[in-house]
């Protein structure tokens, strides 16, 4: 991963593609996040945290999500990171698009299934990251807890996600999120997956410039 993150750039700015991105990018990483649950291989790190809390609050998944993103959007506050368009659409949109999944998509009781749904997942995963990134309209609140971090203390972004998600994931584990395969799966992959499709859904202004959209 780089050691700094696209910086924001106006929604006014090509909305006609970007706004549009934003959006697909994240109604498939909440689609995406539902498979990698309904797989029941193994969670994201902080899919393990809103796992734990979904159970112990009984409240929904992607409601659990929702309520952990506006509390990480309290710890933007100290090290000053500023939202953008993309960061409030990242707590709505995911959130509604892991609930939509779980209600459509059973666990299948075929282990084959099973693997099969979690790379699709992650594979999934890695293409919305790049896409809802790529279009630069303000960081997902964990996201920008890790480049604001970064940022005010000068340790390199992989070092800072890396502490974050171990704490994360140490907390979600205690409390009974699942951890599995699927997590290993999970943090070995998408950073390569997501490095590897933002050439394909980066926005580029100066390429847009001169194409003149």
């Amino acid at each position: 991963m780089a050691s700094t993150a696209p910086r924001p750039v106006s929604v006014r700015t090509s909305p006609a593609r970007r706004l549009p991105q934003l959006l697909a990018g994240l109604a498939l990483y909440g689609v995406s996040a539902g498979l990698q649950i309904e797989a029941a291989l193994g969670l994201a790190p902080w899919d393990v945290l809103h796992e734990a809390l979904h159970k112990i609050t009984g409240l929904s998944f992607g409601t659990t999500t929702a309520l952990v993103s506006v509390l990480v959007l309290l710890c933007w506050i100290p090290i000053r990171q500023l939202p953008g368009v993309g960061t409030v659409a990242n707590v709505v949109v995911v959130s509604i698009f892991v609930d939509l999944t779980l209600a459509i998509v059973p666990t299948p009781d075929s282990l084959w299934v099973r693997v099969l749904l979690l790379v699709a997942g992650v594979v999934l995963n890695g293409l919305a990251t790049a896409a809802y990134i790529g279009v630069r309209l303000g960081p997902g609140p964990r996201d920008g807890l890790m480049t604001g971090i970064s940022a005010r203390t000068g340790y390199a972004i992989r070092w800072v996600r890396t502490a974050i998600e171990i704490t994360v994931l140490a907390v979600g584990w205690l409390l009974g999120g699942t951890v599995g395969i699927g997590t290993a799966l999970y943090a070995l992959a998408i950073g390569p997956l997501a490095q590897a499709f933002l050439p394909l859904v980066g926005w580029h202004p100066r390429a847009e410039a001169k194409t003149g959209h």
